[in-house]
């Protein structure tokens, strides 16, 4: 661990920065641990040079469909809050500033002997590159730990640019973001960090909003990281996990030709005239599904599940089972289709026979409820739905089973947390729950971990190494953690693609108050039905096991 706040140096080209940008180091400022030191700005002043619109289009004729194509959707699309709006740096931070001099060319930088050595006098740890062309030469090396840059793209399968695009235009299931020391190697930078979001199919700038607000917590994050753990262990296990080799497979991705943009137009306007018929037709709607044994097991082939199919007015989903003097109490997420979209917790009474009664509600609020999730504490039963529009955690207790609760107490306020998941351990309570800690992202991608040895103390101490999970496929749980043969498994939804596309069982194979280790064991697929579109949570008590679908019905 330092005993000292660790030095940062900013690399800019202006003084105007992005919103997302300033988050960041709105965060980096206010940490006790850390101290920007030095903001370092080319002389040659970029602010108000770059090309408008119509200079664009005309000095890149090539281009023209994709730059009307990106203005058109700048238009249509508004998302809030933008992560792109500019903020003037010098209203967060008050520190010597240096103008630099470069030698440059097309595409790289290289910063004069004088300069360098002027950067070295401020004993620097890490510098921050915001901005510049490919940094070559002895600023790579100026600092103790290197220039420390942001790649927005998954750099496995998408190099080059822009940032955010393909995913969109070739309509892949997720993207990504990288935080990598820079090195002389164009391609071979070192991993710091790595996550993955859902692509928005549907906005250029909503996929890149999303990207570059997920991605302003990385650097913050590892840097807290870095003064935590040290220098010695936090880089031998930088070193750990760029111990393999990476093979880069695709092409490199460059700025889209109109010839590939007149491609991607008649794909995109093939699926929606596809999907405009579908509607007229179909109808999407979450439904459960179940399998009663005759032993104690949890089940495990889907295609001998029947269906509880509600009526067309609503959807029912993110089951969970309680079995109680011979009978099966399945709790659910109920929300009608039409009017607030707000959705309340019901309960379906079930026999051992498989015989089940309409559901009655049993707890709604102001705000959204979802994820009925159960814990009993000694005699007491009590459940933790999620409310994240409300921006709590909260507990209530069943006062008359299985159709009163009352508001017991607060787990948490002021975050924006989904599916919260409570797992008993070594004589401690673990809460799994996905928290959106940045405006602009999402609850989909990012798992954190608390724990408690008292269930109702609301005392809860954050894992050390929050979030455990930064990956769209991973991140949110799918119903309770289990253990099966002696070992531990969470089911995890896969959110890339489309919201709840499928579950992965993921065996926990470290957890305690240093350490979290889990891996995947199983993907399920909705795939044993034609109308599957989706499928993400399961559940079991005793011989029932119940899970959820998104299936495509006719209206």
């Amino acid at each position: 661990m330092f005993d000292r706040k660790i030095r940062i140096g900013l690399l800019i080209q202006s003084d105007q920065i992005p919103s997302w940008a300033y988050h960041m180091l709105e965060r980096i400022n206010a940490s006790p641990n850390t101290e920007i030191a030095l903001v370092i700005k080319k002389k040659a002043d970029l602010e108000g040079q770059g090309e408008s619109f119509i200079q664009g289009l005309i000095s890149h004729p090539k281009e023209r469909l994709f730059r009307l194509f990106r203005k058109l959707d700048k238009r249509r699309n508004n998302p809030k809050p933008n992560a792109f709006i500019p903020r003037n740096l010098w209203d967060l931070i008050d520190c010597p500033k240096l103008e630099i001099s470069t030698k440059s060319t097309k595409f790289s930088d290289r910063v004069l002997p004088e300069d360098i050595e002027k950067i070295r006098a401020y004993d620097l740890d890490l510098l921050f590159r915001s901005g510049y062309n490919i940094l070559r030469g002895d600023i790579l090396t100026v600092t103790r730990y290197g220039i420390w840059s942001y790649h927005h793209g998954d750099n496995k399968v998408n190099r080059g640019g822009p940032a955010g695009t393909w995913e969109v235009l070739e309509g892949w299931d997720e993207n990504g973001a990288l935080l990598q020391i820079l090195t002389e190697d164009l391609d071979g930078g070192i991993t710091l960090s790595e996550s993955t979001i859902q692509t928005n199919k549907k906005s250029l700038i909503g996929n890149r909003n999303t990207l570059y607000w997920k991605a302003s917590s990385m650097l913050p994050r590892k840097i807290e990281e870095l003064h935590r753990l040290g220098e010695k262990k936090f880089f031998e296990q930088v070193d750990e996990q760029n111990a393999a080799p990476s093979f880069y497979y695709n092409r490199l991705y460059k700025m889209p030709t109109n010839a590939q943009m007149r491609s991607v137009f008649l794909k995109n306007y093939w699926e929606r005239f596809r999907r405009k018929i579908s509607k007229k037709f179909y109808f999407d709607q979450w439904i459960l599904l179940f399998e009663l044994k005759k032993k104690e097991n949890i089940s495990s082939s889907f295609f001998r599940f029947k269906r509880i199919v509600p009526p067309k007015d609503r959807i029912w989903a993110d089951p969970f089972v309680i079995e109680r003097n011979g009978k099966y109490y399945i709790f659910l997420e109920e929300l009608l289709l039409k009017g607030k979209k707000k959705a309340h917790i019901s309960v379906i009474e079930m026999d051992e026979k498989g015989e089940y009664s309409t559901p009655q509600k049993v707890l709604e609020t102001d705000f959204h409820l979802s994820y009925p999730f159960l814990i009993e504490e000694g005699a007491e039963l009590y459940m933790i739905p999620e409310s994240n529009d409300n921006k709590t955690i909260d507990l209530y207790r069943c006062t008359d089973f299985p159709l009163k609760w009352e508001y017991h107490s607060n787990i948490m306020n002021n975050v924006v947390a989904s599916d919260s998941t409570i797992f008993r351990h070594n004589n401690k309570y673990w809460m799994f729950t996905n928290i959106k800690e940045v405006p602009g992202a999402t609850t989909l991608d990012e798992l954190f971990l608390f724990y408690s040895d008292d269930l109702l103390s609301g005392e809860w101490t954050p894992h050390p190494l929050n979030p455990i999970i930064s990956d769209v496929k991973f991140a949110r749980p799918a119903g309770n953690i289990f253990e099966h043969k002696g070992r531990i498994y969470r089911p995890a939804q896969d959110n890339s693609g489309h919201y709840g596309r499928a579950m992965n069982l993921r065996e926990i194979v470290r957890l305690d108050e240093e350490e979290f280790e889990e891996k995947t064991v199983q993907s399920v697929y909705p795939n044993w039905d034609k109308d599957l579109l989706s499928t993400h949570t399961l559940n079991n008590s005793g011989k029932l096991t119940v899970i959820d679908a998104l299936i495509k019905r006719r209206r």
